[in-house]
């Protein structure tokens, strides 16, 4: 099917508030148009991950000052210093990545890209986290369980990292939490320590949930070989920690395959999920 008639179909059939159905149509066609306009042309359902890099920086050409557009540290500084411009290029990579799903649906690509690297990771609420609802948070579970080797290289790191944020865990405890302190309890879960700042301190004791426990099984036999000296649990490129930016970009990327959570106001952020938790607490003694 040609991108832009898939682009249609999509649009129109998708669940979608009218104001997102514009904005994807508009950066969806901004995109397409350029892939026609270069030299040799992109074919957008062959393209690489650089080639969208490319077309999303014509759009922070000002905001960039100077600096070339060649990863996360690049966007790092748009987001400190160019917050709404960091916020709308965010919603272009969200408009995106929604629309290679549909194509990954529709048998047109085989896998939708990865575009992770391509968000600032800037919490795009400037008010306290809103807790997710109790059917936003459903539909979280099932996109955590749904995230897997299409979606990612390391999924399952992916997968526990949202599964750590549920636990009550803040982004950056997240990052710093320490392989060393990882025990495993008789009833095979595992009671883990929130680092401090030093990383070496151990804080508040949490004693995982089967959810969580199951997926940290899963990762163990699959994490990144560390880099000498790093005993951080979730690790990055080369062995050493993600940075505390990367949650909230993976967040926001597992948010992007389900309309309820790539289209809520204000958006989904690793902070909202670590302030929602995994259940309800009940009230009254029930």
């Amino acid at each position: 099917m040609d991108p832009l008639t898939l682009l249609d179909d999509w649009l129109d059939s998708a669940l979608l508030r009218s104001s997102s159905r514009i904005e994807y149509q508009r950066e969806v066609t901004r995109w397409l148009t350029w892939c026609t306009a270069q030299h040799p042309p992109v074919d957008p359902y062959r393209c690489g991950i650089e080639d969208i890099a490319a077309w999303s920086s014509t759009f922070l050409t000002a905001q960039l000052d100077g600096r070339i557009f060649d990863g996360p540290d690049a966007l790092a500084h748009v987001a400190e210093h160019h917050r709404a411009a960091a916020l709308s290029h965010d919603r272009r990579i969200t408009a995106l990545t929604q629309y290679y799903q549909a194509c990954q649906t529709r048998g047109a690509i085989r896998l939708a890209p990865d575009l992770t690297m391509l968000r600032s990771g800037l919490d795009r609420d400037a008010t306290p986290p809103k807790r997710l609802t109790p059917a936003e948070r459903s539909v979280l579970f099932y996109c955590i369980g749904t995230w897997g080797p299409d979606n990612a290289r390391h999924y399952t790191r992916d997968r526990l990292v949202a599964f750590l944020l549920l636990e009550g865990l803040r982004p950056a405890e997240v990052t710093r939490v320490d392989f060393r302190h990882l025990y495993e309890l008789p009833d095979m879960t595992y009671e883990v320590r929130a680092p401090d700042y030093e990383y070496e301190a151990v804080g508040q004791k949490h004693v995982l949930q089967p959810l969580t426990a199951a997926a940290l099984r899963e990762h163990l036999p699959l994490r990144i070989p560390p880099a000498d000296g790093v005993h951080a649990l979730i690790l990055g490129q080369g062995g050493k920690p993600i940075t505390t930016a990367y949650p909230n970009m993976l967040v926001q990327q597992i948010c992007s395959t389900h309309p309820l959570l790539a289209n809520r106001t204000p958006p989904v952020t690793a902070d909202a999920i670590a302030h929602t938790g995994f259940w309800d607490t009940p009230t009254g003694g029930n």
